[in-house]
């Protein structure tokens, strides 16, 4: 069983021990109010009889009170243990969770690292990226790709939504590598699934799924918003 794996089945455990405890916390709490309110009662009735005479040879609270009193500092010692053992319990957790993120913040900076190596990398002599063919040599290629950086995306993601519950406030350090080539409108990495605009002159060519607004692959020829904008220019003037 993997870090995260054996992390998630001892989280999904945590609120019904959290849940035994605070209930077991309450029961002890209603046992010490009800001892220091029959505590009160007997010392106020004890007062009484001193102020009276009573009891004037032994001016002191009986022994079945000061039984109370040690009794429920007994119950108070055990709601404070118990508590520093919830306490203890749930930063555990805390730490567990901080170390998962150190671990999947290392793996990030390795994919990174192996993603900014294996990146097409752009010909100063050549206005199309060395990843991508010619017009005429992309008959039968997919239009789409997942990135070399797909695993590091997938890393960043799951990073992001466990940071999103993150109770530390840890800031996590992600790192860009300035020599990995950029894409997309966004002027970013590459990752996760791309697809190339069909328009051989096209200064950017690679463009994240999410930024031209697909959800999955296209049919047929597709042009990036500039492209396609300056087709129908094209097409406009020649009628």
């Amino acid at each position: 069983m993997s870090f995260i794996d054996q992390f998630q089945a001892d989280l999904e455990a945590l609120p019904n021990i959290l849940q035994k405890k605070y209930a077991l916390m309450r029961d002890l709490d209603k046992s010490l109010q009800e001892i220091v309110r029959q505590n009160e009662q007997r010392c106020e009735q004890e007062i009484e009889d001193i102020k009276r005479g009573l009891r004037a040879e032994n001016i002191r609270f009986s022994d079945e009170a000061l039984d109370e009193q040690k009794h429920g500092i007994r119950i108070a010692d055990e709601k404070v243990a118990l508590a520093i053992q919830t306490y203890d319990l749930v930063d555990s957790h805390i730490q567990q969770l901080d170390q998962y993120l150190k671990m999947s913040d290392e793996e990030l900076r390795r994919e990174r690292e192996n993603a900014a190596t294996a990146s097409p990398v752009p010909s100063p002599n050549s206005t199309t990226k060395s990843g991508r063919s010619n017009e005429s040599g992309r008959g039968g290629r997919k239009k789409t790709r997942l990135a070399t950086a797909a695993a590091a995306a997938a890393a960043a993601t799951e990073v992001a939504a466990a940071a999103a519950e993150n109770p530390t406030g840890m800031e996590l350090d992600l790192p860009v590598d300035p020599n990995e080539p950029t894409y997309c409108l966004c002027n970013q990495v590459s990752y996760g699934e791309m697809v190339a605009c069909d328009n051989p002159n096209c200064k950017i060519e690679w463009f994240h799924f999410g930024c031209v607004g697909l959800k999955e692959q296209p049919r047929g020829k597709w042009y990036c918003p500039d492209c396609a904008a300056l087709k129908n220019r094209r097409k406009g003037r020649s009628r």
